[in-house]
C-alpha cells in the first residue's frame, strides 16, 4: 500500500474520533437527549469516514510544487478546512434532520458544528503537517 494511503487512513481515523466526540456533545446539548447525540454521532462515523477519506485524496491530487506547498501550508490548511467544513456540515444537518425528524434541529446542530469543527479541524491539520507518518520523505 502506498504510504500516502496509510497516512490518509490514519488522518481519517484520528479526525473521526475528534469529530464524533464533538458531534455527540453538540447534538446532546442542542436536542437535550443524550441518545440523540449518540445516534447522530455514530451515524456520522460511516458517512464522514468515507467523505473525509475522499476529501483527503482530492486534496492530495491537487498538484502544487513542494516549495509552494511548504510556503503556503497555512493557506492550504485553511482552504482544506473550509471545503471540509462545507461537506461535513451538510452531512451533519441531513443526518440530524433524519434522526430527529426536525429540520430545525438539524440546522442548529450543523451551524454549531461550523464554529467548533473549523477550529478543531485546523489544529488537526497543523498537527498532521508536523508528523512524518506515511510520508516517504519530508523536504
Amino acid at each position: 500500500m502506498d504510504v500516502s494511503y496509510r497516512r490518509h487512513i490514519a488522518k481519517t481515523i484520528t479526525w473521526r474520533i475528534v469529530g464524533t466526540i464533538d458531534t455527540i456533545i453538540l447534538s446532546w446539548l442542542i436536542s437535550g437527549d443524550p441518545l440523540i447525540g449518540l445516534k447522530i454521532g455514530f451515524a456520522e462515523v460511516v458517512t464522514k469516514m468515507s467523505l473525509y477519506y475522499l476529501h483527503e485524496r482530492v486534496w492530495f491530487k491537487i498538484n502544487l510544487s513542494k516549495e509552494r506547498v511548504r510556503l503556503e501550508s497555512r493557506k492550504r490548511h485553511f482552504a482544506k478546512t473550509i471545503t471540509w467544513r462545507v461537506i461535513g456540515t451538510m452531512d451533519t444537518m441531513l443526518l440530524a434532520w433524519l434522526i430527529t425528524g426536525d429540520p430545525l434541529t438539524g440546522l442548529k446542530i450543523g451551524l454549531a458544528e461550523v464554529v467548533t469543527k473549523m477550529g478543531l479541524y485546523y489544529f488537526h491539520e497543523r498537527i498532521w503537517y508536523k508528523l512524518n507518518y506515511g510520508l516517504n520523505s519530508r523536504e
